[in-house]
């Protein structure tokens, strides 16, 4: 992280990727310049909170013309670290880990999937998508050879914690937590979490709620 990025609030930082993938759009469209409240209406955000966003980046647009999308796209990126590769090892070879190590969009983004890990003998030593499989014991041997820079943690609740710890100890500080459980990290690390039955859950409750279709 750069001595910037330490000065931008993490609410801010959640919602660069998402700037981010709406200026590729733009991109794709052949768009030059967007205004902040197009790029609000595709964020999802009010255009007050896009530009109040994009001032920790220096980026102010131009009145009456809004912001170039070519280099304000190029300016998030290199804030995010996205103008190179950050490769990433995957704690769990069961039917999540496989899954996620078959995503292409990982590598096609700057996240290339170095190793899977597992401490499943039989697995280990094999490859599933074209990725090899390590014991957990490999893992500070591979971050220094693969420059694993990110470890994705898809084993079951009650290994989590224990992922974590030997990930951090490896010298992994980037961890994405999908095991459904609350695991902690020490300062210096950086947790993410996805929790997909917490999600299906809050869909749950608008669906449980939602208005009758109308007869």
């Amino acid at each position: 992280m750069t001595d910037g990025a330490r000065h931008i609030p993490e609410a801010t930082v959640s919602r660069l990727p998402v700037y981010l993938r709406s200026l590729a759009e733009l991109l794709d469209e052949k768009v030059t310049t967007v205004s902040s409240e197009r790029l609000a209406e595709m964020a999802g955000v009010n255009a007050a909170k896009v530009r109040k966003d994009l001032s920790y980046l220096g980026s102010y647009g131009t009145r009456g013309v809004g912001y170039e999308v070519e280099y304000l796209a190029f300016q998030m990126s290199r804030e995010l670290g996205l103008t190179h590769d950050w490769p990433v090892a995957i704690v769990g070879a069961g039917n999540l880990g496989q899954a996620l190590a078959n995503y292409g969009g990982f590598t096609e983004r700057g996240f290339p999937v170095a190793c899977l890990i597992d401490a499943d003998v039989d697995k280990v030593g094999s490859r599933i998508h074209g990725v090899q499989v390590h014991h957990p014991d490999d893992l500070p041997h591979l971050v220094e050879e693969l420059g694993i820079s990110i470890g994705i943690i898809a084993t079951p609740a009650v290994a989590a914690q224990g992922v974590a710890d030997q990930l951090v100890a490896a010298g992994i500080k980037s961890i994405l937590n999908f095991a459904p459980t609350v695991i902690t990290v020490p300062e210096g690390a950086f947790l993410r979490k996805v929790d997909l039955a917490l999600e299906l859950q809050v869909l749950s409750f608008y669906q449980e709620h939602r208005a009758p279709d109308p007869v």
